[in-house]
């Protein structure tokens, strides 16, 4: 056998026992005399020692070592003479008898530790080297214990776990698909799943009321740190269900999961935000809620002073900085050029000091004491706060004041990653107006039903109509979100009209399931967690990147593999495909 133990599992139980590792070498110490060598599994690190008495073959071997190279070691387990607390297997190590090299290995092109001095390019194109370090060993290892606890939860509640295919027909609507090119039937396409979200409403069609799936999915949209091009969700959906049997179920999950993972408990149910609270209070429908500053809107005391910025606008809205009233002029400079950035779109920041003598403010020239003092006061400010205002259209001027309140956080290192935040939000709007377009569109998807009460609008007033959605929020992230679903076809039919299809564009891309509700759809609804951002959000990391065994780089290739490639004109040939140049 080429092991009787791995490298992370000998203890000072084991000493005097004669045993056999295998792994890769870590480091190599020459000493002269003796020779020290790190072997490295995915379990730990063992200290090789090559003793001077040892056997001439045993030390030509290791002379012979490199960082990397594959090695199988059999020896008798010793006491340290230096312990290593720092290390599990710090107090002993293996005084070798016999080394045998399995693979010799060229120097990899960076250290292979805890913390690498490889940069992201070289270490996305050598991935298979960066995944042997123990930051990214953490991550794959977090990444399955969540699976099996979330088999097993679902599993203890009756859910079937029910594969679906990754090659459908296209739904243009919403992000781009993927698109496949079929042999088979020349000039046609399939696409890759953007979710699997009609597939499992057939589920619920079928009587197959309970089903999840941790399934991946495709979109062909440009990339950040949370998103890549396939991804993995955790997809669910349930018959004869409102949306509270639905969130209830899945708030026990989210409880369990921090209990079973990161053994934090939660006893309190979780906070339940309207979108437009969410908005108005923290400028954005996935609020962080590990700080407060909390926005307020001032509208009413800044207007009509004589000062044009604010006269002239529709919004405007403040918050309070805990403790920033400190702030120099340097550093309040750098936030106004912070919300003046093009990915921020602010023309300018006002704000005001709080101290015990009273207030100052940038606007003190338009307004007295005890104005700027409500002004503050609105906002929730005591001594030693300063209050940051943006004014313009109503959300964009909230989206600002979201981004430079996230900064202001950052800064102040209030967004610990070890403390949890979640909530549900819920109530979100029916549908979003496109000005470009001069349409609305589903601000989830068009098989999302509205609010019951609020049906009746649905062609006199969309705007106003209010969706069956939830998503759950955590830390400023979206980890999941769904609805309750349509059920029954001539409300689908109702949704797809206010959307602007007309009904043969609708029964052309959806008809397979607004058939299907014709033979007894029952009332249903779920929802989908993103898997990888769960994965990054436990592991205390912004991106998902160190959670995904083999990731995109930012413009959608894989530098290992050099995907996406040209193919040859034989296999264009058989898919009855031309290029075409781009301009």
């Amino acid at each position: 056998m080429y092991r009787t133990h791995t490298c992370g599992e000998l203890r000072a139980a084991n000493v005097n026992e004669t045993v056999t590792l295998a792994g890769w070498v870590q480091k190599v110490r020459n000493l002269g005399a003796m020779t020290f060598i790190d072997l490295r599994d995915r379990y730990g690190i063992t200290q090789i020692v090559v003793e001077e008495h040892s056997d001439e073959a045993t030390k030509a071997a290791a002379a012979k070592l490199g960082r990397e190279y594959v090695l199988q070691v059999t020896g008798k387990v010793i006491e340290r003479e230096s312990k290593n607390p720092k290390m599990p297997t710090g107090d002993i190590e293996v005084a070798a008898t016999a080394l045998t090299i399995l693979n010799e290995a060229q120097t990899p092109p960076f250290t292979i530790e805890e913390v690498s001095d490889g940069g992201d390019d070289l270490r996305m194109k050598y991935r298979y080297l960066d995944l042997r370090r123990p930051p990214l060993q953490r991550a794959m290892i977090l990444r399955h214990k969540m699976a099996q606890s979330i088999r097993r939860f679902l599993d203890s509640e009756g859910f079937l776990e029910i594969e679906t295919p990754y090659l459908v027909g296209s739904t243009p609507e919403g992000a781009r698909d993927f698109v496949v090119p079929s042999r088979m039937n020349p000039n046609q396409f399939y696409a890759l799943p953007q979710s699997p979200q009609t597939l499992k409403q057939l589920l619920m069609v079928a009587g197959y009321d309970k089903y999840f799936q941790i399934v991946r999915c495709f979109r062909d949209e440009d990339l950040r740190a949370d998103r890549q091009p396939e991804f993995t969700q955790i997809d669910c959906e349930m018959s004869f269900v409102e949306q509270e049997d639905v969130i209830n179920v899945f708030e026990r999950w989210a409880k369990y999961m921090f209990k079973d993972v990161l053994g934090i408990e939660f006893s309190e149910p979780f906070r339940r935000m309207p979108w437009i609270e969410a908005m108005e209070k923290y400028g954005s429908d996935k609020p962080d809620l590990r700080f407060g500053m909390e926005f307020a809107d001032i509208t009413d005391l800044a207007r009509g002073h004589g000062f044009s910025v604010f006269d002239d606008a529709e919004y405007i809205c403040g918050f309070a900085a805990t403790g920033c009233a400190t702030y120099t002029r340097k550093q309040i400079d750098a936030l106004t050029d912070y919300v003046k950035r093009p990915q921020v779109g602010a023309k300018g920041l006002i704000w005001i000091r709080v101290e015990e003598a009273g207030v100052k403010s940038s606007i003190d020239k338009f307004y007295s004491p005890e104005e700027v003092k409500a002004m503050a006061e609105k906002c929730g400010a005591k001594a030693g706060d300063m209050v940051f205002i943006l004014c313009g259209k109503k959300f964009k001027a909230l989206s600002q004041l979201c981004a430079l309140r996230l900064e202001v956080t950052q800064q102040l290192g209030l967004r610990d990653p070890k403390k949890f935040a979640p909530l549900w939000v819920v109530d979100f709007p029916m549908f979003e107006w496109d000005d470009e377009t001069e349409r609305f569109y589903a601000m989830h998807h068009p098989f999302t039903s509205p609010k019951p009460e609020d049906v009746e609008f649905l062609e006199s007033d969309p705007g106003r109509v209010r969706a069956n959605a939830y998503d759950f929020v955590c830390n400023g992230t979206e980890i999941g979100g769904g609805s309750i679903r349509i059920h029954d076809a001539q409300l689908q039919a109702t949704i797809f009209k206010c959307l602007g299809f007309t009904p043969e564009k609708a029964q052309e891309q959806f008809g397979f399931l607004m058939n299907a509700f014709k033979f007894g759809a029952p009332p249903h609804g779920g929802l989908a967690f993103g898997f990888d951002r769960l994965c990054s959000l436990f592991g205390g990391v912004e991106s998902i990147r160190d959670y995904i065994a083999f990731p995109k780089n930012n413009a959608g290739r894989d530098v290992m593999l050099d995907a996406p490639s040209t193919i040859d004109q034989a296999q264009l040939d058989e898919l009855f495909l031309s290029l075409v140049k781009p301009e």
